[in-house]
């Protein structure tokens, strides 16, 4: 999935480990910085670079913590 295809986020990878959490292969932690309309939310992915995901399958709150797989938050991390 390419970054348009995941909402239109771009993906630039991340430059320490080469993945970002809106295509990495894996889950990756993201901080809610603030929720938007239609279920989806802007977040800090490290390194202070944001990106908009979808919190639709999830209890998101600002200042909480997700688990992001493909552009979408799959977990609430406590």
């Amino acid at each position: 999935m390419t970054g348009e295809e995941a909402g239109g986020a771009r993906c630039g990878g991340d430059a320490q480990d080469g993945h970002c959490a809106t295509c990495a292969d894996e889950a990756r932690p993201a901080t809610v910085l603030r929720l938007l309309d239609g279920g989806f939310a802007d977040v800090d992915t490290g390194g202070g670079e944001t990106e908009r995901i979808s919190v639709a399958l999830v209890d998101a709150r600002p200042g909480g913590t997700v688990l992001v797989h493909a552009g979408e938050a799959i977990g609430v991390v406590t």
